[in-house]
């Protein structure tokens, strides 16, 4: 409803992920890297995580889109969840390999026939799994299984794991340390520090269509305390504090509309469990020295 008031052909703060509206942070641009050395090279077992909302989805879709599918055949499980049976049908599904009414064992030699056709067709294939922190340990070991069809020199499917941290824990496990031996490629997407959270919101608002920036420098730096630099909440906050703008008549965020949209979230939007970062700290400190307001005692939640 803010579109015309602020000048955007569209929403720049969807909470989708877009590849198109991506913005490549240093440490996006070495994930991005990563998962494409992971899909491309026959390496071993490569690993990414990041916290919710850093962004993972978003550079798995803009991959997607770069692939050259006349090379690559590219499996994406989106969030599998429980055993290693379920796991199995979850990859037959996502290769599109008949298989309906077949046994756990009928599953796995379908698999391993349409590996080993794609093969002959000269033809790569690639099994991203996504959300990979919700598999158990059984059936993350099994998947190590799945690592070992290759023939003497090729390795006919590369697994790419994205998930929350929880999934360096569980690689961690004594269980599952033949796995972690074939991790060969590894990356954890941090959050964004301030500057990049400037940046970020500077970029999606270009994409959008803006010719200015419609937040004042405090209201940037009270969104990034709150979001502790997590771009799926600076998108929250940013577009809520849009709105309030517009229904204010305003042609700017400022500081006190970011204060309101913060004392209007009780659940979305903030990083409630984001530890006292020195930048964090230097920004709220900063907030503090130069417009009298203490961002910690803003919310109710803090």
């Amino acid at each position: 409803m803010y579109l015309e008031h602020f000048g955007l052909k569209e929403k720049p703060f969807s909470l989708i992920p877009d590849p198109d509206y991506l913005y490549f942070s240093p440490r996006h641009r070495s994930a991005f890297t990563m998962l494409e050395y992971g899909l491309l090279e026959q390496n071993g077992i490569t690993v990414i995580t990041g916290d919710v909302g850093a962004g993972k989805t978003t550079l798995i879709r803009l991959l997607l889109k770069r692939i050259n599918y006349d090379e690559l055949t590219v499996g994406i499980v989106n969030d599998a969840h429980g055993s290693y049976g379920d796991l199995l049908e979850w990859v037959i599904t996502a290769f599109d390999i008949p298989a309906e009414g077949l046994s756990r064992v009928g599953h796995l030699r379908a698999l391993q026939k349409f590996l080993i056709d794609e093969f002959s067709k000269g033809k790569r294939v690639s099994l991203i799994i996504d959300e990979a922190q919700n598999i158990d340990e059984k059936a993350l070991e099994e998947l190590r299984l799945l690592s070992n069809i290759n023939t003497d020199k090729d390795q006919l499917v590369q697994i790419v794991l994205v998930g929350q941290p929880e999934l360096l824990d569980l690689l961690k496990k004594p269980s599952l340390r033949q796995l972690a031996q074939r991790v060969s490629s590894e990356f954890h997407l941090e959050a964004l520090n301030y500057k990049e959270t400037l940046n970020y919101i500077r970029h999606r608002l270009r994409i959008a269509g803006a010719t200015r920036l419609p937040f004042e420098k405090s209201a940037v730096m009270a969104i990034y305390y709150f979001s502790g630099g997590v771009p799926r909440l600076i998108n929250t906050l940013c577009d809520q504090a849009l709105a309030i703008a517009y229904g204010a008549n305003k042609q700017k965020v400022s500081l006190e509309i970011a204060v309101a949209t913060i004392k209007g979230k009780r659940i979305g939007g903030m990083d409630h469990h984001k530890k006292p970062l020195p930048e964090l700290e230097k920004i709220r400190a900063h907030v503090k020295h130069r417009w009298g307001i203490d961002l910690a005692q803003v919310s109710s939640v803090e």
